[in-house]
């Protein structure tokens, strides 16, 4: 369907300007003139002050008499339209409008034909000529000054580097805390730092403890000998005996024998007796209650010092295979905390990402946030910097997320007379297709009014000639916000896409405009399905004014 391209309801000027063949079909229809009187209070003026001009209509009761609103006596600026004078005369009503209007530029100005509507009737004012005069100033009074120079004015950016900056502070506090609780060395506690220590030093170090607390003191002799037990029973449970501490005192002096039997451990008997000694006194104070003398208790903490190093003595040299052993656990162990810290972070990242996906879903709507993240191309046009602009002679001012771009006419004239230009965003295959067109009719000795309903009808015929399917076609009248005065014709549509019989749904909307022997037109065919490009619609059909140039 390539040669669909740049299709704005003329598809190419109409194929041959097709058109042109409605065009010599149009209904020429003489409309009723009528007398009415337009005056100005005034043709000359100086520039800011105001002229009143009236329009006076005569007619019959039972007529309604519509006047023209807004800027329609453009190149002056309508400043105030007063309320209508109405005087009755025998059988006829005569009706009288004031404006008041000006100009702030120098020259002389046409006044256009203003056009009011009587009954079923459209009459047309007379236009006139006012002339604007520039006011004389005394240079001897007032003084004149040079030119200042340029000034250089910074560009006022949007807001756009606001949600940038906000963005980096937002993700660098979510850096800042994953390293602070996941990367980050902590210092660690003195139980840790406790803990990295060998055994022999863990026992040593428990037994300074043991000195620095108060037990012997307050006679808490029950609490002294179990920390006291523990000490040796644990360096014994990691160095000797890996059930030491769950062990009963027989059961770990039979342990230390047959271990000294076995050749496996280099401790004396004494030694043995001497913690056998200590271990069952210390289970008579913690089961039968005993109470021995304070400086045995002293004496005993003293002999499991010297147990502590006789064991660490008796111990075999670990073998090279068992130092390998040991450093490939140490930097296994290391790696299995890198891996787990790495899992946290990604977890963290996700958890983020969810969190801020919600959060900005339950604001702004879930699709509109997942239209943000894959950039669709209707919300990127919505949301981009609009370009109001002129087209065509005489003008057509609309709003469009995009510049329009020419149509250069490659098609045959089979009215030599008509000309079009065309100025044109997108296609049929596209989401959004926007054309502004104007049409110069030949001049012809009288008045003819265009018949609007033709010229839907021709664009309509276009539709259905490049494969548009099931039209439904509604018409209604249509006002600018300038007060131009139109017909819109609006509907739904099956459009054809890129693949060879495929269709999309759709809606299109024609605003037809008529002035002496122009023809101007402002096209629309969009996605329907599509809520951006519903909300393009919306703004730009608020934007259409036409304006009036200088004959």
């Amino acid at each position: 369907m390539k040669g669909l391209d740049t299709f704005t309801g003329f598809s190419i000027l109409g194929r041959y300007l097709t058109i042109s063949l409605f065009l010599t079909a149009l209904l020429f229809t003489t409309s009723a003139q009528s007398q009415v009187e337009s005056s100005v209070d005034t043709t000359q003026i100086k520039i800011g002050e105001q002229i009143t001009y009236n329009i006076q209509v005569e007619t019959d009761s039972t007529n309604l008499v519509v006047f023209p609103e807004g800027q329609t006596f453009l190149p002056l600026e309508m400043i105030e339209s007063y309320k209508i004078d109405t005087t009755k005369n025998e059988s006829t009503f005569k009706l009288i409008k004031s404006y008041g209007l000006t100009q702030f530029d120098s020259g002389s100005y046409m006044i256009p034909k203003q056009k009011i509507i009587v009954g079923s009737k459209t009459l047309y004012t007379d236009s006139l000529m006012v002339k604007v005069n520039t006011v004389a100033v005394d240079t001897t009074k007032q003084k004149l000054y040079d030119i200042k120079p340029m000034m250089e004015v910074e560009q006022v950016s949007g807001n756009g580097w606001k949600y940038a900056l906000i963005a980096l502070l937002f993700t660098a506090l979510c850096a800042f805390l994953i390293y602070w609780f996941i990367w980050r060395k902590k210092p660690l506690t003195e139980e840790e730092e406790i803990a990295l220590l060998p055994p022999y030093d863990r026992a040593k170090l428990a037994l300074k403890k043991l000195d620095e607390s108060n037990y012997l003191q307050r006679e808490e002799l029950k609490d002294y000998y179990s920390e006291l037990t523990f000490i040796i029973r644990k360096y014994l449970d990691e160095k000797v005996y890996d059930r030491a501490l769950e062990s009963t005192t027989d059961e770990l002096v039979d342990r230390l024998n047959m271990l000294k039997d076995a050749n496996q451990i280099e401790l004396s008997n004494d030694d043995i007796k001497n913690i056998e000694t200590i271990l069952k006194r210390a289970d008579l104070v913690k089961f039968a209650k005993s109470a021995p003398d304070i400086e045995l208790a002293k004496l005993d903490r003293n002999t499991i010092d010297i147990e502590i190093d006789q064991v660490k003595e008796a111990l075999p040299e670990p073998t090279e295979e068992e130092k390998l052993l040991d450093q490939q656990y140490r930097e296994a162990q290391e790696r299995k905390k890198k891996r787990r810290k790495i899992w946290l972070t990604v977890m963290a990242g996700i958890l983020l990402l969810v969190a801020v996906f919600v959060g900005f879903g339950l604001k702004y709507g879930f699709k509109y946030v997942v239209d943000t993240i894959t950039g669709n191309e209707s919300k990127q046009l919505l949301e981009s910097e609009w370009v109001q602009s002129d087209y065509g002679v005489p003008p057509i001012m609309i709003s469009t997320p995009v510049v329009l771009e020419r149509v250069e006419n490659q098609a045959v004239d089979t009215l030599k007379q008509v000309k079009m230009t065309m100025f044109s965003y997108g296609d049929l295959e596209s989401p959004l297709n926007i054309a502004v067109s104007t049409t110069k009719l030949p001049k012809t000795d009288k008045e003819n009014e265009v018949d609007l309903n033709l010229v839907v009808e021709g664009n309509i015929k276009m539709y259905e000639n490049n494969g548009v399917q099931d039209i439904i076609v509604k018409k209604e009248q249509y006002i600018t916000p300038n007060a131009a005065e139109g017909l819109k014709a609006y509907g739904t549509a099956q459009f054809p896409t890129d693949k060879e019989g495929e269709y999309r749904s759709g809606e299109y909307i024609i605003l037809a405009f008529t002035a002496e022997n122009v023809i101007q037109q402002v096209i629309m065919v969009w996605n329907n399905e599509d809520d951006y490009a519903n909300q393009i619609i919306d703004r730009v059909l608020a934007s259409v004014e036409l304006k009036k140039v200088d004959n």
